[in-house]
């Protein structure tokens, strides 16, 4: 898979294992230098810098994330609008929620983006189906995106959504429970959308602990994404972490 489209490696290739998701609402610049070192020394895969209201600056955190990974972890930014991109990264997903019919997500974000990737084409644009399953409880994303998602017992609902999104030439895909979801996404809803598409599968929300880590990853997801759950825990439980998505 090659970077957007001009022959660079993409920043997800080559990479599996431990993606940490930061807010950049919820954590402050020097706060996310040392969260990174501490992720690039543990061996996470991915950071990933975004929330789902968009209303955060972004910029501090993500210059902030650069310099605690150095060059041993690549920084994604995981926008909620265009409005919120920003240049200090080393690519962007670029979302559609294609588990939701609102316009908005579908289509109207990433026509806002167009001036900022013009502007800024060293940053590379992943195009990403975002697949919100039902976590068990409203999540943020539901909430804001106006959107419900997939039922949580229909892996071929999540198997349609997936390869449809793969035949329309999106190169990612992310399965997402939502930010403090009651339960994280099922391993046969991973496997079914590890078998609709050969691109990078990243599955997040309500993952806890090494065996949610252990159980995405052994049903087929390449990145596991955790947030708050790394922010609070000790340096051990992060290595934990890491190790069990490497595994």
């Amino acid at each position: 898979m090659s970077g957007a489209g001009n022959g660079r490696p993409s920043a997800l290739d080559g990479r599996t294992g431990l993606a940490v998701l930061v807010d950049p609402g919820r954590c402050r610049p020097d706060v996310a230098e040392e969260l990174a070192r501490r992720a690039a020394g543990e061996g996470a895969a991915l950071l990933l810098l975004g929330n789902s209201f968009g209303e955060a600056p972004c910029a501090d955190v993500a210059r902030a994330l650069r310099r605690g990974a150095g060059d041993a972890v690549p920084v994604v930014q995981f926008p909620a609008t265009a409005s919120q991109l920003v240049a200090d990264v080393d690519a962007v997903l670029l979302l559609s929620l294609v588990s939701g019919r609102n316009p908005q997500y579908l289509i109207e974000e990433h026509v806002r983006a167009v001036p900022f990737f013009t502007r800024h084409r060293d940053v590379e644009c992943i195009s990403t189906a975002y697949v919100l399953v039902d976590g068990g409880r409203v999540t943020s994303v539901e909430a804001v995106s106006q959107t419900r998602p997939l039922p949580a017992d229909k892996p071929e609902l999540v198997t349609a959504h997936v390869r449809a999104a793969a035949l329309i030439g999106m190169r990612a895909t992310y399965l997402e429970a939502g930010s403090g979801a009651g339960r994280p996404v099922a391993p046969e809803l991973v496997a079914a959308a590890r078998l609709a598409t050969s691109g990078p599968l990243l599955v997040g929300g309500g993952v806890r602990d090494v065996h949610g880590v252990r159980a995405a990853r052994a049903a087929g997801a390449d990145f596991v994404v955790v947030g708050t759950l790394f922010e609070r825990e000790s340096a051990r439980a992060v290595r934990d972490l890491a190790m069990a998505a490497r595994a």
